[in-house]
């Protein structure tokens, strides 16, 4: 891997990365979880930000593979990448932030939408991809679930 292409992956990684803390650090007191009624399959606190981490670098890895394509499809599927980033950021704001457990289940609902548009994007250029994205649609559908559950509990 050349300097260039080195220096467009560690981006590509942190990006995503970015987004996370930033999103974390305005959400406020990310302690309210434990403080909530909760579901009795809700997971403890401390998976959140390994799982997190996770999901943040794969989709890093699969930006990095999309951007350095050839394909001409490939501005497209970033757009929707970014997209469904920018809904990603202010889940957390939403439901932490602002306590609004509802809003945050329909916001998750719409992300959830973005995620399968961005997979079958991704797909159509390099289905790799789209695979490393597979692991955030489903923590994505099970935190959707949780969330809904919590909603229903508070």
């Amino acid at each position: 891997m050349n300097k260039k292409n080195r220096t467009t992956f560690i981006i590509a990684l942190l990006i995503p990365l970015a987004v996370g803390i930033l999103s974390s650090i305005l959400s406020g007191d990310m302690s309210l979880y434990n403080r909530i009624n909760q579901p009795s399959f809700a997971p403890p606190a401390i998976l959140f930000p390994i799982v997190w981490t996770i999901l943040y670098l794969l989709m890093g890895l699969s930006s990095y593979i999309i951007y350095t394509s050839d394909s001409p499809m490939k501005e497209t599927a970033l757009t929707t990448y970014g997209i469904q980033l920018f809904f990603n950021f202010f889940w957390s704001i939403i439901f932490f932030g602002f306590g609004q457990y509802l809003a945050a289940f329909i916001w998750l609902v719409v992300l959830i939408v973005l995620i399968i548009v961005m997979v079958y994007q991704f797909y159509q250029i390099e289905p790799l991809a789209a695979y490393l994205q597979i692991p955030y649609l489903i923590w994505c559908v099970f935190a959707a679930v949780l969330n809904f559950a919590i909603y229903r509990l508070n």
